[in-house]
């Protein structure tokens, strides 16, 4: 490996790349191609030789371009899957509708919603009925103070 040529800044994009003809020096795959070049390092972790450790570079590379290479193809799928869905009509705010609307009925059908539909269903005819009562109440003694004789005075 010949350091010379090759980018040693640790904040560079390129480093460890060779900047001749846009190989990369450790693992024979082009810049171009997305594999992401390891920079050479003259020290080996211990119990590393420098065989096992170009052996690894190589395996990084091909790792990394296998990687390069499902994004792309996700990113393929993403397209193909959004053009299916514009033909069929299925947009995001529809996707979002439906979404809610399945959100809603499971929500219905829930055995938490059902009692506490009963239990607030139960409490509204309570107050209904408490209610009536008190107006019923209240018209009496209203209607008892007009037959009251100073009643007159107010009206």
């Amino acid at each position: 490996m010949d350091p010379v040529g090759q980018d040693i800044n640790l904040n560079s994009p390129n480093k460890g790349l060779s900047h001749a003809a846009g190989d990369d020096a450790l693992s024979g795959a082009s810049a171009q191609g997305g594999a992401v070049g390891v920079s050479s390092v003259s020290t080996l972790p211990p119990g590393l030789t420098e065989e096992e450790a170009e052996e690894l570079r190589i395996e990084l590379g091909k790792v990394e371009e296998e990687i390069n290479t499902l994004r792309q193809v996700l990113l393929a799928k993403e397209k193909h899957s959004a053009e299916l869905k514009r033909k069929l009509g299925l947009s995001p705010l529809n996707e979002l509708k439906q979404n809610l609307t399945k959100g809603w009925q499971d929500v219905q059908t829930s055995n938490a919603y059902k009692k506490t539909q009963e239990t607030l269903s139960v409490a509204g005819q309570k107050t209904t009925a408490a209610f009536s009562t008190m107006g019923s109440a209240l018209s009496r003694k209203l209607g008892d103070m007009r037959a009251l004789p100073f009643s007159n005075s107010f009206g």
